[in-house]
């Protein structure tokens, strides 16, 4: 089936090529209102996603010279994950509780402030402008809903959609009253006057339906949608059970999509099927699960599509932006679309029909022992070079482990399974490399697309599973994780938190954990904040039940909520976004099957098994240049610092941080790169020598962004997050910058 499926999709992209090259004969519909790649209004720079910027002034020769010009402080200790984009002479930065503020680009003072946007996206917003101009807007996502800010004023624009907001929740094919989480972790893309939007809905079982849709900028309207689950007399649907649709979850865009602006055409990196990891209620191979699919931008209508994980069984979504470029190749010029994966390879295809430029194996794996489960008997395995490593062994652990630790590892190791595709089983650990935050993730691709050379940051990170039957989704502590949560709360938090939680010293921890993301929690918990210390004795089980009984969920990831609605000091001129109106019909979230639906009697679950990054030897985070010309790897350097499990002097730690964060190519030959630890690199993009590199006051976790003001160009790192305890925190050292927005600039000539 999936040999015709992909043979099928090949024949129609010859039909689209013919169609498209029609349509550019003719005339398209390209957005000519804003240049591409000479400005900084998108997540990624321009809707290609490129991260490509055609600079004149920092160069190879004076990128040592950058100094710090300006930064905007973000007014409170909360981590922001925002990528600032940059129109005319005015910055669009989040901060100060949660709002949206619009800075001055050449010296950060401030102009209007929109305060208490709590739950907004939290990597970034797009920008939209009418053909005249006059018609400015910010599009975000924000509690399940869309809505826009006049980008002059700052004013929400209540004329969009219902009363000021779009539901995201409508429109799926759910009873959307049972939705709990739907909203995108990235900004969508603009093409023309709609805003083609993912989600990101959650992965457990029966979370809702991943589909992929476009709204129209001007009146909210609801213009496509794209079925990634198919329904009935779909393409795609007979690669599912039958009713599949009904209760699957998932298969959702929820990084970044990519728009080739002059043939009008969307590539969307699709995410994995729920249940990740145990597939016996949606045998087949899932389309478009993990697949990249190319749709008219205008319409919706897919062009061709390509799978490459058939039956995910490991959680390996397609998550960073697919990358735009042409190449030469054979001496053919080629326009093309690359994607790299999160178990490390890179998959190359014709931007218009779809056809592979490199070569592309079906390759047999292993077939699973978990009862009722089919995976699918071979994988495509592309002939271009993989970035990561893809097994775990005696022979590749870390040697900065203490022998106590490596010893424990052999031993492990002798009863588990390690590989590329190894099925996740009950029975013994499967020990993945790369794992479900391995490879390349989000904002982790970039191009020099005139050029053909593809950059990729990578991460080696393991995942380790192990299959346990479970009953439906548990809510309730058990009398044991009560018992153990109330000594620890008596311990360790009472004296400042208060006896019934209410606060006293320290601030009350009433339904916290509707607040916060659990990794927010526990890094709370662990790393300490303010005058609160860390408590690093306490292990992972007491502190998901601990998040439970303050009111979180460990495996959902829960919109942020401040309670403070005080409004910060500036030019505040409106707070909170368009009022949504408060849901009176909420019903139950879904937690079974439809009746009269055939399904497995029992589930399995198991956790993300993320408590060891740096199982194998390091660089454990690296950055990579592709020749797609030649298909080859032109180079390879680590990226980051890390005190992970190093021994004895760790002033100078491991190379290549367990986290990677974004980047920036220029014409002028450059990869800028940020990385654990705070790095902020500038790289040679012709051979990969570092040319300059610093170290930030805190640590970087959002895309960089640069832009060009009177001549002069500005590179915008955001530094809000805090150094972990397996870093080295730079924020105590003298002369150490606020959090906030660092701008680096080439000083002036004296």
């Amino acid at each position: 089936m999936m040999k015709y499926q992909q043979k099928f999709s090949i024949k129609m992209g010859r039909i689209v090529f013919i169609f498209v090259s029609l349509v550019l004969i003719f005339g398209c519909s390209k957005d000519k209102g804003i240049p591409q790649h000479t400005t900084w209004t998108h997540y990624g720079g321009s809707p290609d996603q490129s991260k490509y910027f055609k600079s004149d002034q920092i160069t190879k020769e004076n990128v040592s010279q950058l100094e710090v010009a300006w930064v905007y402080p973000t007014g409170d200790e909360m981590p922001y994950f925002f990528s600032p984009i940059i129109v005319d002479t005015t910055m669009y930065v989040m901060g100060k509780n949660s709002s949206l503020i619009a800075v001055h680009v050449e010296t950060g003072e401030e102009i209007w402030i929109h305060a208490g946007l709590m739950g907004l996206t939290r990597r970034g917003l797009n920008y939209w402008e009418s053909k005249d101009k006059k018609d400015k807007r910010l599009i975000f996502t924000i509690n399940n809903t869309i809505q826009a800010i006049d980008a002059i004023t700052g004013q929400s624009i209540l004329s969009f959609g219902e009363n000021g907001y779009v539901d995201l929740r409508k429109g799926l094919d759910r009873d959307h009253t049972s939705i709990r989480r739907i909203q995108p972790l990235m900004p969508g893309v603009i093409y023309d006057n709609l805003i083609i939007i993912g989600s990101a809905p959650g992965e457990n079982y029966f979370s809702p339906p991943g589909h992929v849709r476009a709204y129209n900028l001007l009146t909210g309207e609801m213009e496509w949608i794209f079925h990634t689950i198919p329904h009935p007399g779909e393409f795609g649907y007979d690669t599912w059970p039958k009713d599949a649709y009904k209760y699957v979850g998932g298969v959702n865009v929820w990084s970044e999509i990519s728009v080739d602006t002059e043939r009008g055409i969307a590539y969307l990196p699709v995410g994995s099927p729920t249940y990740d990891y145990y597939g016996v209620d949606r045998i087949g191979s899932n389309l478009f699960g993990n697949s990249l699919v190319a749709l008219d931008a205008k319409t919706g209508k897919r062009l061709w599509h390509y799978q490459t994980v058939h039956h995910d069984l490991w959680d390996y979504d397609l998550s960073p932006a697919p990358q735009l470029l042409t190449i030469n190749k054979d001496g053919k010029t080629i326009d093309v679309v690359a994607v790299a994966t999160k178990h490390g390879f890179v998959f190359v295809f014709d931007r218009v029909t779809g056809e592979p430029i490199f070569p592309i194996e079906e390759t047999p794996f292993p077939s699973s022992d978990m009862p009722g489960e089919e995976a699918w008997p071979t994988q495509p395995i592309p002939s271009l070079p993989s970035f990561t490593k893809h097994e775990v062994t005696k022979e590749n652990l870390n040697p900065h482990f203490p022998d106590s630790v490596r010893n424990f590892w052999l031993e492990r190791l002798e009863s588990a399974k390690s590989g590329l595709f190894v099925p996740p089983s009950d029975k013994y650990e499967t020990v993945m490399m790369p794992g479900a935050l391995g490879g390349s993730n989000y904002g982790n691709t970039a191009s020099d697309p005139d050029r053909g050379i593809l950059y990729v940051q990578t991460q080696e990170h393991v995942s380790i599973y192990q299959l346990k039957k479970v009953e439906p989704p548990k809510i309730n502590l058990s009398d044991n994780e009560i018992q153990r949560v109330k000594s620890l709360y008596a311990s360790s938090c009472q004296t400042c938190h208060g006896a019934d939680m209410s606060g006293g010293s320290g601030p009350s921890l009433l339904n916290i954990g509707e607040q916060l993301f659990y990794d927010e929690f526990k890094n709370t918990i662990t790393n300490g904040k303010g005058q609160m210390p860390g408590f690093v004795h306490v292990d992972e089980e007491t502190l998901r039940a601990l998040y439970r009984y303050l009111g979180g969920n460990p495996r959902s990831f829960n919109f942020r909520r401040n309670m403070d609605t005080s409004p910060p000091e500036g030019p505040v001129v409106a707070s909170g976004g368009a009022t949504i109106k408060p849901d009176t019909t909420r019903g139950a979230a879904m937690t079974d099957y439809p009746e009269n639906v055939d399904h497995p009697d029992v589930r399995y679950t198991t956790d993300y098994g993320l408590e060891w990054p740096g199982l194998a030897a390091p660089p454990w985070s690296s950055l990579v240049a592709y020749d797609l010309n030649e298909g080859t790897i032109k180079w390879r350097k680590p990226i980051g610092q890390d005190s992970l499990y190093v021994q004895g002097d760790q002033s100078k730690g491991a190379p290549g941080g367990v986290l990677r964060k974004g980047m920036i190519v220029t014409s002028t030959g450059i990869v800028f790169a940020t990385a654990k630890g705070g790095k902020l690199y500038a790289f040679d993009a012709d051979n990969g020598d570092l040319l300059w590199e610093t170290t930030l006051s805190h640590e970087v976790n959002a895309q960089p962004s640069i832009y060009k003001h009177k001549g002069k160009e500005f590179l915008v790192i955001n530094a809000t997050s805090n150094f972990t305890r397996d870093s080295y925190d730079h924020s105590k050292k003298p002369g150490a910058l606020p959090k906030g927005y660092v701008v680096y600039a080439i000083p002036e000539a004296k």
